[in-house]
């Protein structure tokens, strides 16, 4: 095996798939990355069996050769080291593998060796049904994502709670992410011909989102028995799902709302924020919303070691009863604004102690759902 390739194009993907990789593995060669070099392309995987990146190096990238090709192979080498090693090289990569998997890495005057492993011990890839296949544009995936992930459980004592719950069905995507304390629900209409309701660690999609973030195409996802499989031209991610029954939401979602209000949405979270400020020395980061002279909203916090907090927005509309006071956890409210691009809201309530319903005005494909807290 033997190639020629430009640095920083090496380095980068490097950095990509070594996201996968577990030093803390007790498989020594899931500690390292495997290339495979073709004769028209370098293939890249790192994988801590929960989760695989999968790199792709054509020979040319925008018209630029950026990779020579001289002797098909495959190996694994240590991501630690080789990272590292390519990260501080000034030029251009030669590296050359000999049937002992010794492996040679030379830039310039400066030649390091490194022992590899035997590719053949490497874990073969799932294998995907290339038929079944659902299409998304990769901008509205990364933003199905970060409007849901935020708002799973960080607590593994309810496994099925950390991941997102992606539901396909009839051409329509469903994704629900919760910790039982706040939901957050993104619907889209897609070209699918899967049918199937999968949870996938938020860890995955977090990573995915970043692994995108400048792809402008489409991202083609796959389901085998045990992973999600998420594909553009040059990158794929798959995650194992997790396995388990995702709480039916449908009945959490309210319909006789007592009171609607709609509000502006930056100015709601400015509004929030400075509340926070106190409200994070404060147990639940307890923020308080009450309706004043049914056409304002005040919006306070206190902490008995501090002081105390307060100011007053104007409601735009405002239907329903006037005689609302609530207390909500600030972060979680804040975590529901930033992730509404639209500049007005609705806030619906039930009562005192029932959840709050937040929506786009104008966006039926986005909701929230934040449970009080008890003031104290």
């Amino acid at each position: 095996m033997e190639f020629i390739i430009d640095n920083e194009c090496f380095n980068k993907a490097i950095s990509d798939v070594n996201k996968a990789v577990s030093l803390r593995t007790p498989f020594p060669i899931l500690s390292g990355i495997k290339i495979i070099a073709n004769n028209n392309c370098l293939i890249l995987i790192g994988s801590n069996s929960d989760i695989v990146i999968e790199k792709v190096i054509p020979l040319t990238i925008d018209g630029v050769k950026v990779l020579q090709v001289y002797e098909a192979g495959s190996v694994v080498i240590s991501a630690k080291y080789l990272s590292e090693i390519v990260k501080k090289l000034p030029a251009k990569v030669h590296l050359k593998v000999n049937e002992k998997q010794l492996v040679t890495i030379q830039s310039d005057e400066i030649v390091t060796n490194l022992y590899g492993f035997n590719s053949e011990e490497y874990p073969k890839l799932p294998e995907i049904d290339e038929t079944i296949c659902i299409k998304i544009p990769s901008i509205e995936l990364i933003e199905i994502i970060k409007q849901t992930a935020f708002a799973v459980s960080k607590s593994e004592s309810r496994p099925a709670l950390t991941g997102v719950n992606m539901s396909f069905k009839d051409n329509h995507l469903s994704c629900v992410a919760t910790n039982s304390h706040r939901l957050a629900l993104r619907e889209l209409e897609i070209k699918s011909n899967i049918n199937g309701s999968f949870i996938v660690p938020s860890t995955s999609l977090n990573e995915l989102t970043k692994l995108i973030n400048n792809d402008s195409g489409v991202i083609h996802i796959f389901i085998t028995e045990s992973y999600m499989v998420f594909k553009s031209n040059t990158i794929s991610l798959f995650s194992r799902l997790i396995e388990g029954n995702y709480p039916n939401i449908s009945g959490l979602l309210p319909n006789n709302s007592k009171t609607i209000i709609t509000l502006d949405t930056n100015q709601l979270l400015k509004g929030i924020d400075r509340a926070c400020l106190l409200a994070s020395e404060w147990k639940n980061n307890n923020v308080h919303l009450e309706i004043k002279d049914g056409k304002k909203i005040r919006i306070s916090s206190n902490s008995s070691e501090i002081g105390k907090i307060e100011e007053t927005q104007n409601i735009k509309a405002i239907n329903g009863e006037t005689d609302l006071s609530i207390s909500l956890d600030g972060n979680f409210l804040m975590d529901a604004l930033k992730a509404i691009k639209e500049k007005e809201i609705r806030l619906s309530f039930s009562g005192s102690m029932r959840p709050v319903l937040i929506e786009p005005i104008e966006n039926s494909s986005y909701l929230h759902l934040i449970s009080p807290v008890r003031s104290y």
